[in-house]
């Protein structure tokens, strides 16, 4: 999520997006409905928004399509770029004619692209960004950015949830009273890290220190060193582009200390084999877990996937596999593709997809078009490594098992 070169070359990226070719005439009714998915495919959270899109539109195809139209994905890999990002994002709007855009888990990509998306009338949805700057823009600036809509919980929202559930591990059931809260240096991490500082110390955790580090940071020695001398009694972290490196030294330098927060690399199944068993023992935040069945829908897509593509799918592959289905419903109450009307019907968003019932918030509220937080709408969960799978470890009512900590981990008597 690094923002250093979102606004470089965004200019020239305009011009040379517009390659020479044929552009498609006007559609016919059995000309298919693209919808374009930019993702980082070379990474780890980022590879199941696409294999999740294509999921999502091969079930609606077998069913009949939309209106009587196919939904055809056209996928671009962003390089983790907000330069490429936008050279994608240009292209699918001017040559290749998509009629709406899933959008990376990398806030910095997606704060490049939102502008676009207004100034292109290009209705887009981010299956995994988190920062709260998304949400703000559509508040501040509704006519030109009600066109982007937020499918993953913000950071503010994110941190609330881990708070409220460290009220029940961390402080009620471990007995825990002191944290430092490690951070990578990143745009999503900003507003979490500032609802740390206050929704920690209300939920019983006092931070004795705040750590921000920066993505390229290849040795943790230091930090963890700095950090056992403070003696916390947990980490709390908030982690996606580094995760298996600090993981992988934090078991290797026996950390007594348990690393609990966010940690997007995570939630998906290969964090295991990644950091040859590093993790275990380590727990994060999601929104779905293959072995909870927050909807009907959760565990089956979980299950289908892995049969597909040979592993469970990550954080952002559930929300993009239900942004497809969302789209594709905003455009058949819409009657077609144009934007306005489809941005006017996903405002009207009533769905159950994977990670819960999912609307959005109005116009007015400081995270527009985020979605609805809350019982009924979309929660969270708590996920630990124990030995090799991931096991739901909070709310109580869907928990799947009981936290484990590896025998270096020294918990509070």
């Amino acid at each position: 999520m690094r923002l250093g070169h979102r606004n470089l070359l965004l200019g020239a990226a305009f011009g040379s997006a517009l390659a020479a070719g044929a552009v498609p005439g006007p559609a016919r009714a059995a000309d298919p409905i693209k919808i374009g998915v930019i993702a980082e495919t070379s990474a780890i959270s980022g590879v199941g928004i696409p294999n999740a899109a294509k999921m999502a539109a091969e079930e609606i195809n077998k069913a009949g399509g939309v209106n009587g139209r196919m939904i055809e994905i056209v996928a671009y890999d962003d390089h983790s770029s907000a330069v490429d990002a936008v050279r994608a994002f240009q292209r699918a709007a001017q040559q290749d004619k998509v009629s709406a855009v899933i959008a990376s888990y990398i806030s910095e990509v997606v704060l490049a692209l939102e502008p676009w998306a207004g100034r292109l009338h290009m209705p887009m949805i981010t299956p995994g960004a988190a920062s709260n700057e998304i949400t703000k823009r559509v508040h501040d600036d509704y006519n030109h950015m009600k066109y982007v809509f937020h499918g993953y919980l913000a950071s503010t929202q994110i941190a609330d949830v881990v708070c409220e559930a460290a009220k029940t591990l961390m402080v009620g059931d471990l007995h825990m009273h002191t944290s430092v809260v490690m951070s990578e240096d990143a745009a999503w991490t900003i507003p979490l890290d500032q609802e740390y500082l206050k929704c920690l110390p209300a939920s019983g955790l006092k931070v004795l220190d705040h750590i921000r580090l920066s993505p390229d940071t290849t040795d943790f020695t230091p930090i963890f060193s700095k950090i056992e001398g403070e003696k916390p009694d947990v980490i709390v972290t908030g982690i996606s582009h580094v995760g298996v490196q600090p993981t992988t030294q934090w078991q290797q330098q026996q950390v007594p200390m348990p690393m609990y927060g966010v940690s997007s690399q995570a939630t998906n199944s290969t964090f295991w084999k990644d950091t040859n068993g590093a993790t275990d023992g380590v727990i994060f935040n999601s929104v779905a877990a293959p072995d909870v069945a927050v909807t009907p829908k959760t565990i089956p897509f979980a299950k289908n996937y892995q049969a597909k593509y040979g592993n469970l799918p990550g954080y952002a592959a559930y929300q993009s596999y239900d942004d497809v289905f969302m789209w594709a419903d905003a455009i058949r109450k819409a009657g077609g593709t144009d934007p306005d009307k489809m941005v006017a019907a996903m405002e009207q968003t009533n769905y159950v997809g994977t990670i819960g019932r999912i609307q959005f918030l109005p116009k007015t509220d400081t995270f527009a078009h985020g979605m609805k937080i809350g019982d009924g709408y979309i929660t969270g969960l708590m996920v630990q490594w124990q030995k090799g799978k991931q096991v739901t470890v909070w709310p109580a009512k869907v928990a799947t098992g009981k936290l484990q900590f590896p025998a270096f981990t020294k918990l509070p008597r």
